[in-house]
């Protein structure tokens, strides 16, 4: 690794240009003095935005969910392949850095969740917390909006599904233990790499690998089904590691493993190449390939369908071992179905005593 060259406590080591901007601003040079760009390591800012919705219909395919919340949008974790990083140019900002240092908090989420649930015609679904991006990042220490956002989901029985790469839930471990006495939560926990050199490069702002570990084996003590996301898998990278990552997570009690192959659909490709050369330059080539290969010789696939799982030799020898790893580790184990019947719709938000 070029070390003079890389970020430090970043994922993304470039500002990709946002499509939406009608014009591309450069850094121009007084006299040829070149000053150094120091717009790269800028500090975290907290946003506030005022939606007018925080519940959104996920029309995807591909998911298994029908509704997702983000309390925020962009994230500090700063994962390299994070699908969410195209979304921030609709904000207005690049999905490169900008991605990770410029976060917008929606403190009104909270009420607009309530005022769905008073709804008349709210169905009970099963949500999802993090659709796009983690809610459980850093700025919910300060925020505390996905801890709000739960109490109001327990106070009207609506089940919930989370999904993060940040040991904070077991802050909330009291409120998802009375979800779970009702069947109304269930745990996804994204581990990419047991290898924390690896990790620190891939998802800089994440809980470590061991903790992450140590949240699984917290949450499954609990009784709360945890599913571990595998996700991305990167041919070449940690594609190696599917096997050692599902006996580990199985010791630690985990209910199911799942994963999706790493695809780099808009500017993410542009960050990504540009992160790995920097990162990985002995291996570099090999791993881009590697992912072309599984996504008919290019980096964006946005087929439905196979997208999220690749195609080629590559794709089907992950297949072929991720369902090997699933009948050796996770045998006679599934994760807990959600129930929907307990929901309790009181317009002025108070459960019935009996």
């Amino acid at each position: 690794m070029k070390n003079e060259e890389f970020i430090k406590g970043r994922g993304a080591q470039m500002n990709a240009h946002n499509k939406f901007d009608r014009y591309h601003f450069v850094q121009e040079h007084w006299e040829g003095i070149d000053e150094e760009d120091t717009s790269l390591q800028e500090k975290t800012e907290y946003i506030e935005v005022f939606p007018k919705t925080i519940i959104n219909k996920v029309e995807s395919e591909d998911l298994r969910f029908g509704y997702s919340m983000n309390p925020y949008q962009g994230c500090e974790h700063g994962c390299l392949y994070c699908y969410a990083r195209n979304t921030h140019n609709y904000w207005g900002y690049s999905s490169g850095t900008e991605f990770e240092q410029k976060i917008l908090v929606k403190k009104n989420a909270p009420q607009l969740l309530e005022e769905a649930f008073r709804q008349k015609n709210w169905v009970p679904e099963p949500i999802m917390f993090s659709g796009n991006t983690d809610c459980y990042q850093p700025a919910e220490r300060k925020f505390g909006i996905t801890r709000q956002m739960l109490e109001i989901c327990l106070k009207y029985r609506n089940p919930v599904s989370m999904i993060t790469k940040n040991s904070l839930i077991e802050r909330d471990i009291d409120i998802l233990e009375e979800l779970n006495k009702l069947d109304l939560v269930n745990v996804s926990i994204t581990l990419t790499s047991l290898d924390e050199n690896l990790r620190r490069l891939l998802e800089p702002r994440t809980a470590s690998a061991q903790r992450k570990l140590k949240t699984i084996e917290v949450l499954a003590a609990k009784g709360i089904s945890v599913n571990v996301m595998m996700a991305p898998i990167i041919p070449g990278l940690n594609s190696h590691e599917i096997f050692s990552l599902a006996k580990e997570v199985s010791a630690r009690g985990a209910s199911a493993i799942n994963y999706t192959i790493v695809r780099l659909n808009g500017t993410i490709g542009e960050v990504f190449l540009d992160w790995i050369r920097k990162t990985f330059p002995d291996r570099a080539d090999k791993v881009i390939h590697q992912i072309e290969e599984c996504h008919g010789g290019k980096l964006n696939d946005s087929r439905w369908g196979i997208r999220m799982s690749g195609e080629g030799k590559t794709a089907e020898m992950v297949a072929q071992m991720i369902q090997v790893a699933r009948e050796k580790f996770f045998k006679d184990r599934s994760m807990k179905k959600l129930n929907c019947d307990l929901f309790v719709r009181n317009k002025k938000g108070q459960l019935p005593l009996f």
